[in-house]
């Protein structure tokens, strides 16, 4: 029989590591407390829809928002149709005046003049203006959209007119440029200014600087959404739009991908975010087709989640267009504003303009030292599997060590770290059920089990190795936590990969352990770690029967929805019961803890402990422990999470230990039960021969 040694040196380069990584976590966690103030922003134009919907005084409507929680209002550029429907210009296209003019009903001289003179083309759009600074942004605006040449300012004075080269409902649809009474507006009200302006084509210096002229005299400036495919200046004036956005210390402002991974792809994004210094927030706002959907105490308790968990700090809120049961439509949205703020404030957060992190970044020394830690799990759990040399052990951890260490020393190593991350997701976990079912197995050789045991021995001997197993494999966390902590990761402008791998690959690693250790079929034990090769042989040489397939088609069922659900594509569908059962969780404790822990891997350790005790067939002890693991790995992976702030990541872990255990506890009362009425069943005919 193969003895299977823990390298002593490399449990301690573990710990070294293990340290490192605990410095680097403590320091993330105080860079995230002090980003705790998120933004409740809604849409200027929006508001007033609704003031004019109610028939309210937009100013007094926008001051009852502003009471009820809202911070910032966001101005989007203004578009001709925009304008024609609040009355600011006029818009028409040059056919229609035409068409009038040959019907006899265009009975003013001034049109009529220009019909004459031959300066109308059917072709051309043509604006009216009504307030003049409003007409010259137009006019100026439509000169930087459509280039020189193709805009004529045919009228000047109290009603001042211009001709565009362009197709009328198209032109009608484009952004022009951010409106200056909207801005002041917004600003002397008190709010915070979130602007949204566009990209411009062939973007020039002047078109740049005409963006921020329009925003400079704005007093509370907060942030930029940019709307549309590219940033403003992408891809060559990246630096003066960074320039502009440092001079007025703005915060550049990440729209979440509708998958909630990374942000909204916009050409030139990130670039900026590292030119502004990572000034940046991550925005989210409730998809338009689904928020109808949402009760309001549903959307709100999706703020706190989203919040917390995903580190939003700019809500961009969309009203809701159907007023609740004895409410206004007002009265609705004002109490959907007000439950957002509570809740916020509830959980610790404030509101007003977003924070953002601080340009953190980990001392390479420390970086370099959980690497190490890493490389020695992964040479220790090699010699666990397939016991080799010691001097060889030190020689590949030295090498892989070095390999991985030198580009961070550097300066850089992002792939070294992301490496590192994914080893620590994989490999822990499998180091800690190794050592688990080491302790078994030892303890089986030592003659400690086969003998009836007692349910409260073996909830306890559960408890105890469930406990130490977990906080074996949240080691890995820590390290994983800690080997992509900066503020690239927070952001998610990088992320960590390997996602689908981490659910899979502990699961193989454990197999292998667990061939090395038993053999599948009978109740004994491998000769040498060796006879892997003569397991696997067997195993395929195994019958197939209809019970088999049965089986394995269960198993393809259940890696087909457990791989499925994982990461951030679309895939198995979630059921409706567990979004409740989520729902209701997220409401009762601070980080809800996954299903796939509480539900299915801890309950199964737990059973995995009674099935050791009492011997039952080594078929079932792996297929219980390989249950078991899922829970182990699917803790690690929860850190793989870097928008979400560590310590919510090791409280969820906890959680899911606590209620797993208890739930596994009962379970095993419950089978415990069972056998114990089988066996009197058993025994009652012999008792009455």
């Amino acid at each position: 029989m193969t003895t299977f040694r823990y390298n002593k040196l490399l449990i301690g380069l573990i710990l070294v590591g293990l340290l490192a990584a605990f410095t680097v976590d403590r320091q993330r966690h105080t860079v995230e407390q002090a980003n705790s103030t998120v933004e409740l922003v809604m849409d200027y134009e929006d508001l007033v829809e609704l003031a004019q919907i109610e028939g309210a005084q937009p100013d007094s409507l926008l001051t009852q928002f502003k009471g009820a929680g809202i911070t910032s209002l966001a101005v989007y550029e203004a578009t001709l149709e925009k304008l024609n429907k609040s009355g600011k210009v006029t818009a028409l296209p040059g056919a229609d005046i035409l068409h009038q003019n040959r019907t006899g009903t265009l009975a003013d001289p001034f049109w009529r003049s220009l019909i004459a003179e031959g300066k109308i083309k059917a072709e051309d759009v043509y604006v009216v203006g009504q307030d003049k600074k409003v007409f010259s942004e137009v006019f100026g605006d439509l000169n930087r959209r459509l280039g020189p040449g193709r805009v004529t300012l045919l009228a000047e004075g109290d009603r001042p007119v211009l001709a565009a080269k362009a197709n009328f409902e198209k032109v009608v649809k484009w952004n022009l440029g951010l409106p200056s009474d909207e801005l002041a507006a917004v600003d002397k009200l008190g709010f915070y200014v979130v602007a949204r302006p566009t990209n411009y084509t062939k973007v020039t210096a002047d078109d740049v600087n005409s963006v921020f002229g329009r925003l400079s005299g704005i007093n509370n400036l907060s942030s930029i959404i940019f709307v549309g495919d590219e940033v403003l200046g992408y891809p060559d004036l990246l630096p003066l739009t960074a320039s502009n956005f440092k001079e007025r210390k703005l915060t550049l402002a990440m729209i979440e991908h509708p998958l909630q991974l990374q942000f909204f792809k916009q050409e030139g994004l990130t670039e900026l975010a590292v030119a502004n210094n990572y000034q940046a927030a991550r925005v989210y706002a409730i998809p338009k087709d689904e928020q109808p959907k949402l009760k309001i105490a549903e959307a709100i308790q999706r703020w706190t989640v989203t919040d917390q968990e995903r580190n939003i700090r700019i809500n961009l809120m969309r009203k809701y267009d159907k007023a609740e049961p004895g409410k206004t439509l007002v009265e609705t949205n004002l109490a959907y504003v007000t439950g957002v703020k509570e809740e916020l404030v509830a959980a610790g957060f404030t509101t007003g303009r977003a924070t953002t992190y601080i340009p953190y970044f980990p001392a390479p020394w420390l970086l370099a030292l959980i690497v190490l830690g890493a490389t020695a799990a992964g040479v220790l759990f090699l010699s666990l599997v397939y016991p080799f040399p010691v001097r060889w052990q030190y020689v590949l951890t030295v090498l892989l060590a070095a390999l991985l260490i030198f580009p961070i020393l550097k300066g850089g190593g992002t792939l070294s770290r992301q490496m590192a991350g994914l080893a620590s997701a994989i490999i822990f976990p499998a180091l800690a059920m190794t050592w688990q079912l080491d302790r078994w197995r030892k303890q089986e050789i030592a003659g400690q089990y086969g003998n009836p045991a007692g349910i409260g021995r073996i909830i306890a001997a559960g408890f105890g190795a469930i406990v130490v197993t977990t906080l074996l494999s949240l080691v890995g966390g820590l390290y994983l936590g800690a080997v992509l902590s900066d503020v690239r990761f927070f952001l998610e402008m990088e992320i960590f990969r390997g996602v689908k791998l981490t659910f899979v690959a502990p699961l193989m690693l454990v197999t292998l352990v667990y061939l090395t250790r038993y053999n599948l079929f009978e109740n004994v034990q491998s000769v040498n770690a060796r006879g892997l090769w003569r397991q696997i042989i067997s195993i395929l040489n195994h019958p197939v029967t209809i019970k088999t397939l049965l089986l394995c088609g269960t198993a393809v069922f259940a890696a087909w929805v457990f791989v499925g659900r994982s990461g951030h594509t679309a895939g198995v569908p979630v059921p409706a019961a567990e979004l409740k059962l989520r729902s209701l969780l997220e409401q009762a404790m601070y980080a809800r803890p996954r299903g796939k822990e509480f539900l299915i891997g801890h309950p199964a350790f737990m059973l995995a402990v009674m099935a050791v005790f009492h011997q039952w067939p080594r078929l079932v002890q792996y297929l219980l422990i390989i249950t078991a693991t899922i829970a182990q790995g699917s803790l690690v992976e929860t850190f793989a999470h870097l928008r979400t702030p560590i310590f919510m990541s090791i409280i969820r872990g906890l959680d899911g230990l606590v209620l797993g255990a208890i739930i596994g506890a009962a379970i095993v009362i419950g089978v415990y039960a069972v056998q114990v009425v089988i066996a009197r069943l058993g025994r009652s005919p012999a008792a009455h021969e």
